[in-house]
Parts: structure tokens; sequence; C-alpha cells
């Protein structure tokens, strides 16, 4: 049967070869895979609970990763390593690696020289990760987590809220996000900061 997803709008298509990645095979609609997907992030937020983390462990390609293959490993057989295929947002692939050191780089010294304030360096991160686009599938969903555990984790302030919502489905909260998104690739990060805090 296959899975069958429609995607909306800032979603990245899967290939095939990612496709066939997929660890549960009863899994054929947009909205079953949500559901493992989810449920799977939620045990992946569990895992940071009570975890006391530094900059530079944090940013780091290893967290990056490992956080990746918690949100998705019970779902997808790729979850936490980098992607090999071209997408319609993001990098060449093969420059992945040294596009994120230089992010991790960047971010440390931001938090090191408090070159800007905790949401800024939050929302700087979490904008460049997803432009960089790292994984196969839920890049934004990792960026947001990645957010949240900076503004958590490094300042001891509480996650952002998102406007309060599921950012997977076709809401109008999803098309105010993408328009933050789109401001922030024109280096304007101030409604993508004012949507994280709505």
């Amino acid at each position: 049967m296959g899975l069958n997803i429609n995607y909306i709008e800032g979603q990245t298509p899967l290939s095939e070869d990612e496709q066939e990645g997929l660890k549960i095979s009863s899994i054929t609609t947009r909205e079953e895979l949500d559901e493992f997907e989810q449920l799977n992030i939620e045990k992946a937020i569990q895992w940071t609970f009570g975890k006391k983390l530094k900059a530079e462990q944090l940013f780091s390609e290893k967290f990056i990763k490992d956080l990746h293959k918690r949100m998705y490993g019970d779902v997808w057989k790729w979850a936490g390593t980098f992607r090999t295929s071209e997408k319609n947002i993001g990098i060449k692939s093969y420059l992945i690696g040294v596009e994120l050191k230089q992010l991790l780089d960047d971010a440390v010294y931001w938090t090191q020289n408090k070159t800007y304030n905790s949401q800024e360096i939050a929302i700087r991160f979490k904008h460049r990760l997803v432009s960089i686009h790292c994984f196969a599938n839920g890049n934004g969903r990792h960026s947001r987590l990645m957010a949240d555990l900076i503004m958590e984790k490094l300042y001891n302030e509480k996650f952002f809220s998102w406007g309060s919502t599921n950012l997977v489905k076709a809401t109008e909260t999803r098309t105010a996000y993408i328009k933050a998104v789109k401001k922030a690739d024109q280096q304007d990060l101030l409604p993508l900061i004012a949507f994280a805090k709505s």
C-alpha cells in the first residue's frame, strides 16, 4: 500500500528512498505518521527533562543528531543521520557538516559574549538550523525544540509557545509561522521572535 503523504506549504517532500526508511509498515497516511511522530517527540522531550547542558554540549553535532534520533528514531531508520538528498529548502547536502559547525561555533560565541539576548539567540539559532535542513524530515520541529532547550537549559527561561498549536497541520497559525520564517529569511527576525512568544 505504501505511504501516502499530502504535503502542505513549508513541508519538505521525502524521496522514495527516504520513505522506505519508515519502520512502521502499518502507517499509510499523513495523519497516522503525524500521530506516531508526535508520540516519539514526546518521548524525546521527556529525555531532556532534568538534563543539565552547557552551551558546548547543547551546541554540538552530537547533540543535534542525538536529539533528532530521539525525536524520530522509533519511526524512521534514518533519524539522527544527515540527509544525502537535495530538498526544496536548505543547502546542498554535502555542505551540511561545514555549515552546521559554523552555526554551532557562532552560537557558543553568542552565548559566551552575550552578543544577543536569550530570545534572539534561540530564534537566530533555530532559523539558521532549519535553513541548513540537516535531516530528511522533521527539521522544523527539531529546530523549535532546540530553541526551547536553549531557553530552558542555558537561560532558565520558559519554552516558547509557538502559537500554542500544532504547526504540522494546515492552519492559520501555521500560515503565520511560515510568513514569520520567510521574514527571517530576509534577515528580519522580529516577527519570528514575536510568533514564538505568541
